[in-house]
């Protein structure tokens, strides 16, 4: 007998600066995975799109304001959480209004596709590290 898991949808924002690097967040104690870094993003709240839930936790966790029409799909990623499976939905975005800042995170660091391989990063952001290179090759970024 197969146990259906409960989905559990989460988005992520690749924040590509003007240099081309890319804005990573280390998860603060307490929290699970406490430590590793990963994209800022978060939860889907009932009654959101995707993309204003980003916006929203954008603005939440780093102080900026995106524009939902500044949010591009890039790629997703599925991976099994306990009794729950996690979709994370990520999402590039170029422009924003404000400096970010860590404000849920122990601290964000501006890093190149080759810096994101040698951090220790949740398992389910693992997989999206192809498609990364592959948008930052096609529409410029960080090499």
């Amino acid at each position: 007998m197969e146990i259906n898991p409960t989905l559990f949808p989460v988005v992520a924002a690749l924040l590509v600066d003007g240099a081309g690097r890319l804005l990573v967040q280390q998860r603060p104690p307490g929290k699970m995975m406490a430590g590793l870094w990963e994209f800022p993003g978060g939860k889907i709240e009932p009654g959101e799109t995707p993309e204003a839930a980003l916006a929203r936790e954008l603005g939440e966790e780093l102080g900026i304001q995106v524009a939902v029409a500044d949010l591009t799909p890039l790629t997703f990623a599925s991976d099994a959480l306990g009794t729950r499976h996690l979709i994370l939905l990520l999402y590039r975005c170029d422009s924003w209004i404000g400096e970010p800042e860590p404000l849920h995170a122990s601290t964000i660091r501006w890093v190149t596709v080759d810096d994101l391989r040698a951090l220790d990063m949740p398992p389910a952001d693992l997989p999206l590290l192809g498609a990364i290179e592959q948008s930052l090759r096609h529409r410029g970024g960080a090499q």
